[in-house]
């Protein structure tokens, strides 16, 4: 069980109250019993609860980067606090006693294995591939409704754009949300999502130059989403049988979650194992979407690409979701799912079964080996991929650079050509870390590879770039976790 330490239980978490939880449980010896199998396979213990009977707990440990955990307790936490703290108490070397696994517990694992050995059954190759049934007439009628809800939608646009933007007050804007509330019924969430983000825009008390501008930025980008939506969702209803869109993010921006077996199905799975690393880390609240984010920025060191991955956790249901964290080492994800997108700088990416080890120099050079070296071709992508109503305004890129400079009145980023390309913390980020660079050694601002996101700056009208982290030939510098 040399995979199991303390950095890859806090990893399987559902949140940082969790860990604490587990580990309390262990500073409190809760544990009268802590066992393991005779192969190493099954660790397995009571843990003292309010009751008058401990809670029988277990983590088996056999299929590596997909544990199986089982408890007594009722928590609907997967793993509970007791399972977290039972291999806490494994990884801070507590004893463990070698003995027999519990029979429920072996009865429960010969189950699981016959189900894994019958997925294992070959499979004839002449057989067609079974897909997914629809049901067409209710796509159909879904279809319909949400063609209904794009309708609605544009009318409200087209009202408030009439209205002029200046002239909006509370009661119109109140008016606007009660009306963006009622496309819950229709289908479309995204666009929900991206009007009640406009509305809450709108609503801010900020500068209000700057709110008019983002005002109409998003109001340019919800306008492309409704009528590319429209043509997209008439196409369908005139031939249902036509396949979801899998070439841009569209469906995701119409509200369409993708689950691993659609994208398994659209051939967007790579099944050979994908080794990545994670660059940066965040996480925020989206009041439009009612809903935390957790947000990560990854190497793939497989092929070189940048990628991020979103874990959204509404906020009735967020404790029962496990919150994403800071990941440090190197995942070997089994299988990786990447979501539709047309040509952008990052890809989403998902993986549901991962093992974990730490990086060593050959990662950190593969990171390095990725980064692009001419500011001006970068540059050239990123301007290309914001023009586009629908893609990611706010790209990440891993740049080579061979010092970063304080001017005048900012810090610049300059490369091995002598390029500039001027650093600022964007507002989208709401969280600085330009104004971090000097507290760094001079080491780590000269010919080093560094993480950065764009934003292009409407007022002084120029793409700027807010750094994220610095990667070294040994380490990863992280100014944004």
């Amino acid at each position: 069980m040399n995979h199991l330490t303390e950095s890859y239980v806090d990893s399987l978490a559902q949140n940082s109250a969790a860990i604490k939880n587990g580990k309390d449980l262990v500073k409190k010896n809760s544990f009268p019993l802590l066992c393991q199998s005779e192969d190493g396979t099954i660790i397995f213990g009571e843990c003292k609860g309010s009751g008058k009977d401990p809670y029988r707990c277990s983590v088996d440990l056999a299929k590596e980067g997909n544990p199986v955990f089982r408890c007594s307790c009722p928590s609907r936490q997967f793993p509970c606090k007791h399972n977290l703290g039972l291999m806490y108490a494994f990884t801070s070397g507590k004893p463990f006693t070698t003995a027999p696994v519990p029979q429920d517990i072996v009865d429960k694992r010969e189950k699981a294995e016959k189900r894994e050995e019958k997925k294992k059954e070959p499979v004839d190759p002449d057989a067609p591939v079974a897909k997914r049934k629809t049901n067409k007439s209710a796509l159909i009628k879904k279809i319909a409704s949400q063609l209904e809800g794009v309708s609605i939608a544009e009318k409200l646009i087209l009202q408030l754009t009439q209205s002029g933007l200046g002239s909006l007050d509370k009661k119109t804007l109140q008016t606007a949300e009660d009306q963006a509330k009622q496309l819950g019924n229709y289908y479309i969430p995204g666009i929900q999502t991206a009007l009640r983000e406009l509305t809450l825009q709108l609503r801010a008390d900020e500068n209000r130059e700057n709110v008019y501008t983002n005002a109409i930025e998003q109001l340019t980008s919800l306008h492309a989403l409704i009528k590319k939506s429209g043509v997209y969702l008439t196409s369908r209803l005139d031939n249902p049988d036509l396949p979801l869109d899998t070439e841009s993010t569209l469906e995701e921006w119409i509200g369409h979650a993708w689950q691993i077996a659609e994208l398994r199905e659209y051939g967007r799975v790579r099944s050979e194992s994908s080794a990545l690393m994670q660059l940066a880390f965040r996480s925020y609240t989206d009041q439009a979407r009612g809903e935390f984010i957790d947000e990560g920025y990854w190497s793939d060191l497989t092929n070189g690409g940048l990628h991020f991955t979103k874990t959204y956790r509404p906020f009735r249901a967020a404790k029962y979701i496990r919150e994403e964290d800071s990941v440090f080492g190197v995942v070997e994800a089994k299988e990786l799912a990447q979501y539709p997108g047309d040509g952008e700088l990052n890809k989403r990416v998902r993986w549901e079964e991962a093992t974990f080890r730490e990086a060593d120099s050959q990662d950190y050079q593969t990171i390095r080996s990725a980064a692009h070296q001419s500011f001006p071709e970068i540059i050239k992508q990123v301007k290309n991929q914001i023009k586009n109503p629908l893609s990611d305004k706010r790209p990440v890129a891993l740049l080579q650079f061979a010092e970063v400079k304080k001017t005048e009145s900012a810090y610049v980023l300059i490369d091995e050509q002598g390029k500039q390309l001027p650093l600022a913390d964007i507002p989208y980020l709401n969280e600085p870390t330009t104004q971090l660079l000097p507290m760094l050694n001079l080491t780590y601002l000269q010919n080093q590879a560094i993480l950065v996101m764009f934003e292009h700056n409407w007022q002084q009208n120029r793409l700027e770039a807010q750094p994220l982290s610095i990667v070294t030939t040994n380490e990863i510098v992280r100014l944004l976790y």
